[in-house]
């Protein structure tokens, strides 16, 4: 690591152990993730401390490498505020890493610097309700019309991160010539949002929302790359995206880890402390073999995609093994903490349950073991 970018982490761990960790138990922190004025207040304090995006490219910084990357964003994850705060949160660090790769200058200047600079926020209209899209994406419902000089699009998406207060949409909708992808500003009449849902996660602005395209019209100039590439370009933001997350969750078990052995380490049972006790000291031995295991792991992956390669099937092994892992990590927080584990008294009861969704988001684990097993079948068929 250069001494820029160790500078650059140890500035960003001690930004949310100073400024985030504070107002986790801030009541602007709702059941449908951060209020937008705690957004607003932990984003000029990034702001001011210069950690707003720091992994891109601006201003003459260069971007950050995937290596250099993970050790940032699991720094930033040891708050579950420390992502949405410095602007590299779902689903605003995939939608611009795919606008860096594919906008055209017009769209990078009208959409991608204001999500950059962290005074927007964006969707990524893909999943579907009612037999729709989700994991498999032939099964998408939504269409789009071509009509003079632009398109029609109408249908159902959800599960849509952060959709209350956004300004910006990527659409995926079906053409005559394929999936393709659409850009749009939130704030349209024919954009409905039904309902914000109840969900077990809560850590990002927005909540999850189930959205109605009701013919909303966009122009040619709105077509985000070529018609018909859209399962393409999202390969482009998928990998890097089922990356990330395993950087920024990898730092939140690690917090969940710190409170579990600090507790264990000072609590007393039967005569001693309870780290002392085999099941419990046992149960934390194997956090940190977890724990070691998802950083390199997602190290590895970041070194495939740092050299060029496009990290799919990588990268699927590693949303698995490091999605499980965390999860138990966290499950054996909470069973350390006893009887406090379950409440939010720590911050440990809310990893746990971000942790579970992470099994679910970005692929569930058995469909990136499906297409893992897919590519072995390939392979074996290849040898002849």
């Amino acid at each position: 690591m250069s001494q820029a970018v160790e500078s650059l982490v140890e500035r960003t761990a001690a930004f949310v152990r100073d400024e985030l960790i504070p107002l986790e138990q801030d009541g602007r922190w709702g059941s449908h993730g951060p209020s937008s004025e705690l957004v607003d207040d932990m984003r000029s304090a990034a702001r001011a401390a210069g950690l707003i995006a720091p992994h891109l490219a601006r201003a003459g910084r260069p971007a950050l490498s995937m290596r250099d990357t993970a050790r940032l964003f699991r720094a930033a994850g040891y708050s579950p505020l420390g992502p949405v705060a410095l602007n590299i949160a779902a689903p605003d660090e995939g939608n611009m890493h795919l606008l860096e790769r594919v906008a055209s200058e017009a769209q990078k200047a009208d959409i991608l610097e204001p999500l950059a600079s962290g005074f927007a926020r964006s969707v990524f209209l893909m999943t579907e309700p009612d037999n729709g899209a989700g994991s498999d994406p032939s099964l998408m419902k939504t269409r789009a019309e071509r009509i003079d000089g632009g398109w029609r699009i109408s249908g159902r998406k959800w599960l849509i991160t952060g959709a209350t207060g956004a300004r910006f949409a990527i659409i995926m909708a079906m053409t005559e010539a394929g999936p393709t992808m659409f850009l749009s500003d939130m704030e349209r009449d024919e954009i409905v949002i039904e309902r914000v849902l109840d969900t077990l996660d809560s850590a990002l602005p927005g909540g999850h929302a189930v959205i109605s395209l009701n013919g909303l019209v966009v122009a040619d100039a709105d077509v985000l790359g070529e018609v018909g590439q859209g399962l393409r370009y999202a390969q482009v933001r998928l990998a890097p995206a089922r990356l990330t997350h395993c950087m920024r969750w990898t730092g939140a078990a690690q917090r969940a880890h710190d409170v579990a052995a600090r507790y264990a380490c000072e609590r007393m049972a039967f005569g001693k402390p309870l780290i002392d006790h085999e099941g419990v000291g046992f149960m934390l031995a194997d956090n940190l073999i977890d724990l070691k295991s998802a950083e390199l792991l997602t190290d590895w992956c970041a070194d495939i995609l740092d050299a060029g390669g496009r990290g799919s099937q990588e990268s699927s092994m590693a949303k698995v093994a490091v999605s499980e892992a965390l999860y138990r990590v966290a499950d054996r927080c909470v069973q350390i903490l006893g009887g406090l584990g379950v409440t939010r008294d720590t911050i440990v009861e809310r990893v746990f349950r971000e942790l579970r969704a992470f099994r679910i988001y970005d692929g569930p684990s058995e469909v990136h073991r499906w297409s893992i097993a897919n590519k072995i079948k390939q392979d074996i068929a290849a040898q002849g």
